[in-house]
């Protein structure tokens, strides 16, 4: 597969259904995250993959912390968050186990973990499923970490969304205008 192609063609669908990636794809999708530039060779990254009803996980700990937040949620709002976590077949989140004091400033290892997190997007791609990269609220709070068996200072980068794409992506408009200045 061309490389620049995937870069330039994968898109995030509108929605996404059945089938997701099953076991060995999901396998093929989180070595290629794990392939990702590291400085320092740290690995700072870390996976919860939910699908079946393990995503009850995320939708309890997504439920819990809106009524921490709004203790006065009516009964669609609890409905609407705990949905964030039947959006696709398999819910990956992905985090930044940061080695702290270590050579390798924070922000790099943060940074490597978003490298890893586009390796999957595009592996996804690859291997025909649509794939959503979210966050939000939830993804900074202590007690979603630990929900998910993570480590309260770890750092959610993004709770990944993989199926079949069951909605058209959205086309984006690109122009480098403004973005880019030669020196």
């Amino acid at each position: 597969m061309d490389v620049i192609a995937a870069i330039l063609n994968r898109r995030s669908p509108g929605r996404l259904s059945e089938p997701g990636p099953n076991s060995v794809q999901l396998e093929q999708i989180l070595v290629a995250a794990a392939h990702a530039p590291d400085h320092g060779r740290l690995s700072p990254w870390r996976f919860a993959v939910m699908q079946g009803t393990s995503r009850e996980i995320l939708a309890n700990a997504l439920q819990a912390q809106l009524l921490h937040t709004h203790a006065d949620a009516t009964t669609e709002m609890i409905a609407a968050e705990r949905a964030k976590a039947h959006r696709a077949p398999v819910i990956v989140a992905v985090t930044a186990h940061v080695t702290p004091g270590h050579k390798v400033p924070e922000i790099e290892q943060i940074i490597a973990v978003g490298a890893a997190v586009e390796n999957m997007l595009l592996a996804a791609w690859s291997l025909g499923f649509g794939s959503l990269w979210k966050t939000g609220a939830p993804s900074y709070q202590r007690d979603v970490k630990t929900a998910l068996g993570f480590l309260a200072t770890d750092h959610i980068v993004g709770f990944i969304y993989l199926g079949t794409a069951a909605a058209p992506a959205k086309p984006r408009d690109f122009s480098l205008t403004g973005l880019v200045r030669h020196l």
